[in-house]
C-alpha cells in the first residue's frame, strides 16, 4: 500500500461555532453534507456513501472546537490514517472557518480536496453560510 500523504484545507464558514460543531461531531449532523448515512456505536462510526461503508473511531474531540475520525480496518484496528475537523475563530474579526485534516494517495490530492470542497459547500448551504 502506498504512503499517504498529509494535507489541509481551510473553508471560511460564516456560522457560529456551537452550530458548525454539531454539523461536524453528530451522526445526524455529519449524515446531512458528509455522508449519505452515519451510524455511531459509542466511539465507532460507519459512514456510508451509495454502496461503500468506511468505519472510523472517534479518536478524539474537544467540545465546540474540533473532532478527530481515526479510520480502521476490518479488524477494528486504528490505522494510520484519521481526518480531522477543526473549528477556528479569529480573535479579532471572530471570523469562523473549519481546517480539514486528512490524507491522499500523492496523485489524487486534488481529487480529494475537490471532493471535501463539494462536500463543505453543501455543509455552507444546509447551515446558510452561502
Amino acid at each position: 500500500m502506498d504512503q499517504k500523504v498529509r494535507y489541509e484545507i481551510e473553508f471560511p464558514i460564516n456560522s457560529s461555532p456551537q452550530l458548525l460543531y454539531q454539523y461536524i461531531s453528530t451522526p445526524s449532523g455529519l449524515s446531512e453534507w458528509f455522508a449519505d448515512n452515519v451510524n455511531s456505536r459509542g466511539e465507532f462510526f460507519t459512514f456510508i456513501w451509495n454502496d461503500s461503508e468506511e468505519k472510523a473511531r472517534l479518536a478524539s474531540k474537544k467540545s465546540g472546537e474540533k473532532v478527530k475520525f481515526k479510520w480502521i480496518d476490518e479488524n477494528n484496528k486504528d490505522t494510520e490514517y484519521f481526518f480531522e475537523l477543526h473549528i477556528l475563530v479569529d480573535e479579532l474579526t471572530k471570523d469562523v472557518s473549519l481546517m480539514v485534516v486528512d490524507f491522499a494517495d500523492k496523485d489524487e490530492v486534488d481529487e480529494a480536496t475537490q471532493l471535501w470542497e463539494n462536500q463543505i459547500s453543501d455543509l455552507k448551504h444546509l447551515i446558510g453560510s452561502v
